[in-house]
């Protein structure tokens, strides 16, 4: 398996998830700058010219959110009722359509930030996991997102400790530290 990304960009979600599960890959570092992704070679594999995408035999995926719900199916690391996989859904389309703009675009962020933290501080109150007990994709959608935060916004996450405590928790995991936790560096 390929994985294609740039220099500080979110193949380190997909990178995290695959250490986690421990699935060998390749990391094909693209020169995003440079405009590496906008050739035709790369353009092949996501016409968007978007990172992160994979290559699995044959089988093109690209957009971080599809790809670990690949990962988690072609691994094993989904549940077998529908009712949680679907809640493993919904939790990684909430990061990458809700959280991830709520929080990183300027303009949504004073009005988003309180109304999407308030509700994950109390979920995060009662369990370790976004899904419960049980560390799963979903807590590297949505704690990849969390985990940006200090990272690149420097926001005040004081008035949500129980978030602070699951980034914590999260970025004292091996596979995170290894892959997303190098950004902080």
């Amino acid at each position: 398996m390929k994985l294609y990304g740039g220099a500080r960009s979110r193949a380190s979600i997909v990178q995290w998830y695959l250490e986690e599960i421990g699935v060998p890959y390749e990391f094909v570092l693209l020169d995003i700058q440079g405009g590496a992704n906008l050739e035709p070679e790369f353009l092949a594999i996501n016409p968007m010219g978007k990172v992160p995408a994979i290559v699995d035999g044959d089988f093109k995926l690209w957009e971080s959110g599809a790809i670990l719900i690949y990962l988690a199916e072609k691994y094993g690391k989904m549940p077998v009722s529908l009712e949680e996989r679907a809640t493993i859904l919904q939790w990684v389309f909430f990061a990458n359509a809700t959280l991830g703009p709520g929080i990183f675009i300027e303009a949504n962020r004073e009005r988003e930030q309180r109304r999407l933290l308030t509700p994950l501080n109390d979920i995060f109150k009662r369990q370790p996991f976004i899904i419960g007990e049980q560390f799963s994709v979903a807590d590297v959608a949505v704690g990849s997102i969390l985990a940006y935060i200090p990272m690149m916004l420097k926001l005040d996450l004081s008035p949500y400790p129980a978030v602070m405590d699951y980034i914590k928790r999260l970025s004292e995991r091996p596979a995170f530290a290894k892959t997303i936790g190098v950004r902080s560096k």
